[in-house]
């Protein structure tokens, strides 16, 4: 892998002995699981500081870092649960910034929608089941439920819903063809999927709440000074052009 050179060189140059002993423990949100293993083995490689990612619904991740999960950071998949996690002291204050914006898209895998395509079916109604995420636990559940009440097709839509405890799950019901339609992230399809589309559509940013993801250090962290240099790596240029290139736009 060619990216992140510049940054490889100087953290060669920077003393890891006693970063490395601890490692890391990132809880990161289900969408960006594989962009986060990527930058992660980058940074290990950089920084022999080995790195441990803990993927789920940005929810669950939630609950588990209230009730005391010994992670160091928590990449969500959105502004709000970072922000209550920095309030309430959970999170060090001044940690928290805002990594990626994510995006929502309308995919199917489904054969018979070649020639119809995915926005149409959804207007038309002529599907069998629409898979998103829990808007309970996952920001693009949220989003794509905003979406569909924004464009009017809710209510039609309701009775045939499946619910993904997650992003990565809800992309599977479509790739297997438990659902004909479904409302995925846009970094899911800039990585290889299993299957072929047979329609894609891009949903506008301005029919749901922006997916702003956030990252925040956590004050259980018994490994700050590392956890607050891949933080720094985090907002690295080479990182951004990696986001860039798997679908997300970068602040």
């Amino acid at each position: 892998m060619s990216f992140l050179r510049t940054v490889f060189l100087l953290a060669a140059l920077v003393p890891t002995g006693s970063y490395a002993d601890a490692g890391l423990t990132i809880a990161v949100a289900s969408n960006f699981q594989a962009t986060a293993k990527e930058i992660a083995l980058e940074f290990t490689r950089a920084t022999r500081i080995p790195v441990r990612i803990s993927a789920g619904s940005t929810g669950k991740l939630y609950a588990q870092i209230s009730n005391g999960a010994p992670y160091d950071i928590f990449l969500s998949a959105d502004s709000l649960r970072p922000k209550l996690l920095e309030e309430n002291g959970t999170a060090v204050e001044g940690s928290r910034f805002t990594y990626a914006e994510g995006a929502l898209v309308l995919w199917s895998a489904d054969s018979s929608l070649e020639k119809q395509g995915c926005i149409e079916a959804l207007k038309s109604g002529s599907y069998g089941r629409l898979a998103i995420a829990n808007p309970a636990t996952a920001p693009y559940g949220v989003a794509a439920k905003e979406f569909l009440q924004a464009s009017g097709v809710f209510e039609v839509a309701e009775s045939r819903l499946v619910y993904g405890e997650n992003i990565t799950q809800t992309a599977q019901f479509v790739i297997t063809g438990n659902a004909t339609l479904g409302l995925i992230a846009l970094s899911q399809i800039s990585g290889e999927l299993p299957v072929t589309a047979s329609c894609s559509w891009s949903v506008p940013a301005g029919l749901h709440t922006a997916l702003e993801q956030q990252a925040v250090l956590l004050a259980a962290s018994n490994n700050k000074d590392a956890a607050r240099r891949f933080m720094r790596f985090l907002k690295s240029a080479d990182v951004a052009s990696l986001l860039d290139s798997r679908g997300y736009t970068v602040p």
